[in-house]
């Protein structure tokens, strides 16, 4: 089983679009069983894939007892891959966890107790660095960090680093790559040309701003399923070969 976190403490950088492509990619992909964790509040994740959260389903319930959590997961429409949907009150999750013993290892746990039986597991995480981040670290096998190429995505992902070198985190599983890329922009090949010199993680694959990205909310699925041909959807599968190996 390997654990793919996509995390960016900043919005707005394709962080849901990558999980939710990701994780159907990873499904088409030898029929690996896949599970699709929504940790976002927001839901968005949740959304695309047509899904509602139970009504009883509730973070403490899930974090405490497995059962609740094995039956809040449910099917999509395409096969191999299912999701454990978001709720409203995730919005309360740090104090929660904060509550709670091992509070930095709450998700590896569940993760353990629930991913049997998945080979792949995708967590499409809040925009933030908070409790609920650290138990994302420290959880995850790889995290997938989207950069935007421009100055303050840029910083941001600096920021994440020297997070990870002041808390002893393991700098090794963070993978970033350039997201929403719009080479008619000089500052976005700018910033791609000088990340690319001195950021060896850097993933090979870019994934490119196209309107078929932001039609996944009218289209409420996977681009690479409704526009399997358009740039960003062969540049997600390009995404995953290169996570994969």
């Amino acid at each position: 089983m390997s654990i793919i976190a996509c995390y960016s403490s900043k919005g707005g950088v394709g962080k849901t679009s990558t999980a939710v492509n990701i994780a159907y990619a990873a499904s088409m992909d030898k029929k690996r069983k896949t599970l699709l964790i929504d940790l976002d509040q927001q839901g968005a994740s949740t959304f695309y894939f047509r899904v509602r959260p139970p009504k009883q389903h509730r973070p403490r319930l899930m974090l405490s007892n497995k059962n609740k959590a094995f039956k809040a997961i449910r099917e999509t429409d395409f096969k191999n891959l299912h999701i454990l949907p978001a709720n409203q009150t995730y919005r309360n999750f740090d104090a929660l966890l904060d509550s709670m013993k091992r509070s930095k290892l709450r998700l590896a746990d569940l993760i353990d107790e629930i991913g049997y039986g998945y080979e792949t597991i995708i967590l499409d995480c809040p925009p933030s660095l908070s409790l609920v981040a650290e138990n994302i670290f420290r959880a995850a096998d790889r995290i997938l960090v989207p950069v935007v190429p421009t100055t303050l995505s840029k910083r941001t992902f600096e920021q994440l680093k020297d997070f990870f070198e002041k808390t002893g985190y393991k700098k090794k599983s963070l993978c970033p790559f350039f997201s929403m890329v719009d080479k008619r922009k000089r500052m976005h090949l700018e910033t791609i040309k000088d990340m690319r010199k001195s950021e060896k993680r850097l993933l090979k694959t870019a994934i490119p701003f196209r309107a078929q990205v932001e039609a996944m909310g009218v289209h409420r699925e996977p681009v690479i399923n409704f526009a399997p041909k358009d740039q960003s959807s062969v540049a997600f599968l390009q995404l995953w070969k290169e996570i994969r190996k």
